[in-house]
């Protein structure tokens, strides 16, 4: 009688050229089952098929947004050694098909590309009709930096990530970024937006802003940019965010101090007109954090705010250890 043995399994999992080359394409990005139809030239079955065998060999991981499921490679510590000796085979062969599936990902990118302009196109007038009312983007971006500091940030997760400008900006100084957002159509925007910036090791998630699809305790940095005005439970959401937070990370919120542009609520879908530092520095320390304002970014008629909240190492560990 043969025995089962995991590493056969594993091998078998990869002993066809069109598994291959999916476990390629997926490292070079996300992708969905009829994208990667799409480039293989096969049916959406015959590649379902072939990614169910990925699947249960733990070769690829699935992750659902919304109607769609996107693909990509597993755990590191067991696809990196495949793509070494991948790597180190030089099948000539095998390299040029590579190279030509890569290249037919362009019209992936192509397509991803103009439902992120149409979608840009028909919410553009609302996003000018924000930043009309307060400073300059570019100064609140600066600010934003100046709070971050010039170091490494370590593991990044920007709350309600929109269309991907803060991990833009800060993806390059973070060892990983994740991205989450409760709009399939943000998402499509901000992946689009992202790999045109060449931006690596970035993540990015559907997810509500209340239920993060992530464990106790994985981020550095921990961003709520714009966010907080369109929870009608800003507490649960800082609480949610703070949850994230390593011993010493820091959660940084950018957001309108208190206004009064009531049509907000109903052209922006604004639940809450701006926050008093009071109100936001009682909620971050409610959670165990050290809190300030970094600083109150005025000159417009919506001033811009940002305060800030930093996990003690003392306090973390008590926390994740009860």
């Amino acid at each position: 009688m043969t025995t089962s043995l995991a590493l056969a399994e594993l091998f078998q999992a990869v002993a066809d050229p069109s598994r291959l080359r999916l476990l390629v394409l997926l490292r070079e990005m996300e992708l969905t089952v009829g994208e990667l139809a799409q480039v293989l030239g096969q049916s959406q079955p015959r590649v379902s098929r072939h990614l169910k065998i990925l699947s249960d060999a733990r070769l690829i991981e699935r992750r659902k947004e919304g109607s769609w499921v996107f693909l990509q490679p597993g755990p590191e510590t067991l696809v990196d050694p495949l793509f070494a000796l991948i790597a180190a085979a030089g099948d000539e062969p095998a390299e040029r098909q590579f190279e030509a599936d890569r290249a037919r990902l362009a019209a992936v990118r192509a397509d991803r590309a103009e439902a992120a302009a149409r979608y840009f196109a028909a919410h553009a007038a609302e996003w000018d009709q924000i930043r009309s009312l307060h400073v300059a983007d570019s100064e609140v971006e600066a600010a934003i930096r100046e709070a971050l500091g010039d170091g490494a940030i370590g593991q990044l997760v920007d709350i309600g990530t929109g269309t991907g400008r803060m991990i833009e900006l800060f993806g390059t100084h973070a060892q990983k970024s994740i991205g989450i957002d409760r709009s399939t159509e943000m998402l499509r925007l901000a992946r689009v937006k992202l790999e045109s910036a060449g931006v690596q090791a970035v993540s990015l998630r559907q997810g509500d802003m209340y239920a993060l699809p992530l464990p106790d305790g994985e981020a550095d940095v921990v961003l709520l940019h714009q966010v907080l005005h369109y929870a009608q439970s800003p507490a649960a959401a800082i609480q949610e965010g703070a949850r994230l937070l390593r011993p010493g990370g820091r959660l940084l919120i950018i957001d309108f101090a208190p206004h009064d542009r009531e049509e907000l609520r109903d052209t922006a879908q604004h639940a809450r007109l701006g926050f008093a530092d009071e109100a936001v520095i009682g909620w971050l320390r409610d959670v165990g954090l050290e809190a300030r304002v970094v600083r109150h970014l005025e000159g417009g008629e919506l001033t811009v705010t940002l305060w800030a909240g930093v996990l003690p190492a003392r306090r973390g560990t008590e926390r994740k250890a009860a």
